[in-house]
């Protein structure tokens, strides 16, 4: 099988605060089995020794040979960690998996992402390889062992990780310690998971600290948790949804045409003509506005024929959207224009809307600190249940 080419590792060196950290929340028994995926120099294996001794067995594997460095006393295994199939199962799973999409693009072999789509149950979409290499993680401990990874904090609320979510609530008793930005220079935000094989249960901390020194404080607590989206326990976010209409119960979702889709249009044109007007991007989106002019996506589509294009384009609607980094941005397309992606919402069946209170309301500072309050700086893009989710007064809908 092809290895993986060096430039899709997705390798990040952890900081030696955070190895400290993750290692303080590590253990095993006594002659246990302990494994560093994806270990390069074996950070993590040295820090567990030295803190808990030497009276453990000392694994690691990494794909790429030149970066294998493991001192003498661990056992080193050249190999994609992903299709290893060891004898014997591990007590202590500890490390910094590589990260980065395996979807369509993803800088792979194709045959090997097929490989991989078919191991891992847990895959959908544009999965991550944090994601199977979590799955396979889970799959190697032993029952009671302990698995500790930082990964990306995506997983705990995007679609791609819902299957992934539901496994680890079925397969064991799940931690959280949400950290932020701890990889200096990267603007991913991070997460450590500490996974026991069995029992059940999530509780989620707040470690955003650790750097200042502070330690972490708990935050939620769910001894039923079957895989739902992880959110923070805002009190003042839940209270609006707890008082106000889930936009999902009001709203038809739809996620606009792709490029690609849009491109493969025979009625779509690379330049301005008679009847044609710019296909719109985020670019045009602004907070309560719509840029009908400016050609930012540099392709053009008859405007009398939007619908063949996506059917809900020919009408009047809100559009809110989809990557707008931490923020939820909407605006009333009244002009009913051909859109790039985004999201767009039409009212269901026997519900009226106000469009200017209603885009007032989706960009005012309160939705704004609601958005920010249970999902902070996890992804900076709304997902289809985050917008489904979001509450809206009342007053703003009323029945026809």
């Amino acid at each position: 099988m092809t290895p993986l080419p060096r430039s899709s590792l997705g390798q990040v060196p952890t900081p030696a605060a955070l190895v400290a950290f993750m290692v303080g929340l590590a253990e095993a028994p006594l002659g246990g089995r302990v494994l560093e995926p994806a270990c390069a120099h074996g950070p993590f294996l040295r820090a567990f020794r030295e803190v808990h001794g030497a009276g453990y067995r000392f694994y690691g594997v990494e794909v790429d040979r030149k970066a294998l460095d493991l001192p003498p006393w661990a056992h080193g295994v050249v190999t994609d960690f992903l299709l290893w199939e060891p004898q014997e199962a591990f007590d202590l799973i500890l490390g910094n998996p590589p990260y980065g999409a395996l979807g369509a693009g993803a800088r792979i072999p194709p045959g090997l992402r097929r490989l991989y789509r078919g191991r891992f149950r847990t895959w959908r979409g544009r999965y991550n390889l944090y994601g199977a290499f979590l799955e396979k993680g889970v799959e190697l401990l032993r029952p009671g062992g302990l698995l500790v990874y930082v990964v990306p904090a995506g997983w705990m609320v995007l679609e791609e990780f819902r299957e992934l979510r539901a496994f680890l609530a079925r397969e064991g008793a799940l931690e959280v310690y949400y950290l932020g930005r701890v990889f200096p220079g990267l603007k991913v935000r991070a997460t450590v998971l500490a996974f026991r094989k069995g029992g059940k249960g999530l509780r989620l901390w707040e470690a955003e600290g650790l750097a200042q020194g502070a330690p972490p404080a708990p935050l939620l607590e769910d001894p039923h948790w079957q895989g739902a989206m992880i959110r923070f326990p805002h009190p003042e976010a839940l209270a609006l949804e707890r008082e106000g209409v889930p936009l999902g119960e009001a709203f038809h979702l739809h996620f606009a045409a792709r490029s690609p889709e849009i491109k493969a249009h025979p009625l779509t044109r690379p330049a301005p003509g008679p009847g044609l007007v710019p296909v719109l991007t985020g670019r045009n989106l602004g907070p309560g506005t719509v840029d009908y002019a400016t050609p930012y996506s540099g392709l053009y589509f008859p405007k009398g024929a939007v619908h063949l294009l996506k059917p809900f384009y020919a009408l009047p609607h809100l559009v809110v959207g989809h990557t707008r980094h931490y923020r939820v941005v909407a605006a009333w397309d009244e002009r009913a224009y051909p859109w790039r992606e985004e999201f767009h919402l039409l009212p269901k069946e026997g519900v009226r809307v106000d469009p200017e209170g209603l885009v007032a309301y989706l960009n005012g500072p309160l939705v704004q600190a609601y958005y920010r309050g249970l999902y902070r700086e996890v992804v900076p893009h709304l997902t289809r249940p985050m917008l489904e989710r979001l509450p809206l007064p009342r007053d703003l809908l009323t029945a026809r």
